[in-house]
C-alpha cells in the first residue's frame, strides 16, 4: 500500500510541476503539444521496445489479455444499451465515438506512468495497447468512415484500415520488441543504452503535458454534451475497473 501511495505521489508531483509551469507561463500550449508528440512519437515507442524485448512472454500473454478484452467489450456494449435508453436515438457516428471514449483505456499517456510508479512493471500495458491499436481502433475508424457522408473518407480502401496498426508508433515499438524477444536477438550495447535513455523521457514528458493541459484546457461538463460526458465518465472510471476486477477474480 505504501509503495502504491508513493507511486501516485510521484505522478502527482510531476503533474503539478506541469500545472505550475503553465500557470506561470513558463510552458504554453505549444510546449504541451511538443511534449505530447515527443512522448508518443519518439520516446514511448522506444520505451515499449526496451520493456517488451526483455520481458517474460508468458507474463505478457497471460490471462490479463483476456480480462482486458472482455472488460472493453462489456463497457462498449453497456454504453450502446444505456446510451440508447438514456440519451435516445442518435446517429451512428456519435455512438461510435462515445463507445470509444467509454472503453478505450488511457494505457499510453497515463497507463504507462501508473504502471511504472504504482505497479512497478510497465509491461502490463503492452497487451492492452495491442488490443486497442490492432483491433479496436481500426474497427472504430472503419465504422466512422462507413457512416460518413464525406466522399474523401468513403473512398478509402480496406488496406487503409488494415495498415493503421503498423502506422501507430506504439504498435511498432511493441511488435519490434516482441520479435526481438521471441527470436532472442542480441541487442548491441551501443544501441541498447541510448534506447533506454530515450525511453526514459516518455513518462515525465507525458505527465508534464498532462499537467499543462489541466491548467490550460477548459473545464469539462459545461457544454451541451454534459449528460453523455457523465455516462462516459461513469463507465470508464467506475464500471470498467469493476468489471475488470470481477473478471480477474473469476479467471484467478
Amino acid at each position: 500500500m505504501q509503495a502504491a501511495l508513493s507511486g501516485y505521489l510521484a505522478i502527482a508531483v510531476i503533474v503539478a510541476a506541469g500545472w505550475l509551469a503553465a500557470h506561470f507561463r513558463v510552458l504554453d500550449d505549444n510546449a504541451r503539444r511538443v511534449l505530447s508528440r515527443t512522448a508518443f512519437m519518439v520516446a514511448a515507442p522506444v520505451l515499449l521496445f526496451t520493456l517488451v524485448a526483455r520481458a517474460d512472454l508468458k507474463h505478457l500473454f497471460s490471462a490479463t489479455v483476456i480480462v482486458s478484452a472482455l472488460a472493453i467489450v462489456s463497457v462498449l456494449a453497456l454504453y450502446l444499451v444505456v446510451g440508447r435508453l438514456w440519451l435516445g436515438s442518435r446517429p451512428a457516428q456519435p455512438q461510435v465515438i462515445g463507445a470509444l471514449c467509454s472503453g478505450y483505456t488511457n494505457a499510453g499517456n497515463l497507463g504507462l506512468p501508473i504502471a511504472a510508479y504504482v505497479l512497478g512493471d510497465m509491461t502490463w500495458m503492452a497487451p492492452i495497447l495491442l488490443i486497442q491499436v490492432v483491433i479496436l481502433q481500426p474497427t472504430a475508424l472503419a465504422l466512422l468512415d462507413a457512416t460518413s457522408t464525406d466522399a474523401a473518407t468513403n473512398g478509402r480502401r480496406w488496406w487503409y484500415y488494415l495498415s493503421l496498426p503498423i502506422r501507430n508508433p506504439l504498435t511498432v515499438g511493441t511488435v519490434a520488441g516482441l520479435v526481438v524477444n521471441a527470436l532472442q536477438l542480441p541487442i548491441p550495447e551501443p544501441v541498447w543504452s541510448p534506447a533506454v535513455m530515450l525511453g526514459a523521457v516518455a513518462v515525465p514528458a507525458m505527465l508534464l503535458a498532462f499537467g499543462i493541459s489541466l491548467r490550460l484546457d477548459p473545464l469539462p461538463g459545461r457544454g451541451a454534451h454534459a449528460p453523455e460526458l457523465l455516462l462516459v465518465s461513469v463507465l470508464k472510471v467506475l464500471v470498467q475497473p469493476a468489471v475488470a476486477c470481477g473478471l480477474a477474480r473469476w479467471f484467478g
